[in-house]
């Protein structure tokens, strides 16, 4: 990957994050959006962070092992996401555009782990 491929899916990552952040902003102080919206900022902002962790990889497997991380706490966030969506605890439009980036985010790290879990020719 080039090193503008790197810094383009970190800025990616990042600018999740700041929706995830400003999705939580927007919250009730009800007990179930405090609750939810404590999950999805952690598993929403993880990826960034396990993402320049892993542009740093010790070795070809640390780099698989930690981009897998970043697709899991993106799993996670698309199932916090659907809970939130489905009990109205936040707007669906808004919850449609984050899920939407989510799956792209989550494609794009599949692509990547899968090209280095290839065999080195």
């Amino acid at each position: 990957m080039s090193v503008n491929g790197k810094y383009d899916l970190q800025e990616r990552l990042i600018n999740f994050s700041v929706s995830i952040i400003e999705l939580i902003r927007k919250l009730s102080e009800s007990k179930e959006a405090r609750y939810f919206g404590g999950q999805i900022l952690r598993s929403g902002s993880a990826p960034a962070l396990i993402y320049a962790e892993a542009q740093a990889a010790e070795s070809r497997k640390d780099f698989i092992h930690k981009m897998k991380l970043c697709q899991k706490e993106l799993r996670e966030t698309s199932v916090n996401l659907r809970i939130m969506q489905l009990t109205k605890i936040a707007s669906s439009s808004v919850i449609e555009l984050i899920s939407k980036e989510c799956g792209e985010l989550n494609a794009i790290l599949f692509a990547s782990i899968k090209t280095a879990s290839n065999p080195l020719k």
